[in-house]
């Protein structure tokens, strides 16, 4: 009955998790602008908006676009930020000596 999905992102995904990751990220205002659905605008809540999912489906594959995006834009994010994080300690001065700055390196003699 189960079956293999290796190219399917929301494998083992409930909507209730995609639903609830998206209310806490954007906000059910949020949600609103991005995808024009009642159940975002009018008393949202996540059981409301799962039983509307349920029997809808174009707007169900909306909100799953929504989320694969969302999930898409903080990979970049994290990715980004962990660039900019990277510490200096991993530049390797040792293969370039005009980048080893160490006094008790440098001789006395002039080079020949």
């Amino acid at each position: 009955m189960s079956q293999e999905q290796p190219n399917n992102p929301l494998h083992g995904l409930t909507l209730k998790v995609i639903v609830t990751e998206l209310s806490e990220t954007y906000g059910w205002d949020g949600l609103a602008e991005r995808i024009d659905l009642r159940c975002f605008k009018f008393y949202p809540s996540v059981n409301s908006t799962l039983k509307f999912l349920r029997k809808t489906p174009w707007a169900r594959t909306k909100v799953e676009k929504l989320y694969l995006k969302m999930k898409k834009n903080q990979t970049k994010r994290a990715a980004k930020k962990a660039k900019r994080e990277t510490p200096e300690s991993t530049l390797n001065t040792d293969s370039d000596p005009t980048l080893n700055t160490d006094p008790a390196s440098e001789s006395s003699e002039p080079p020949q």
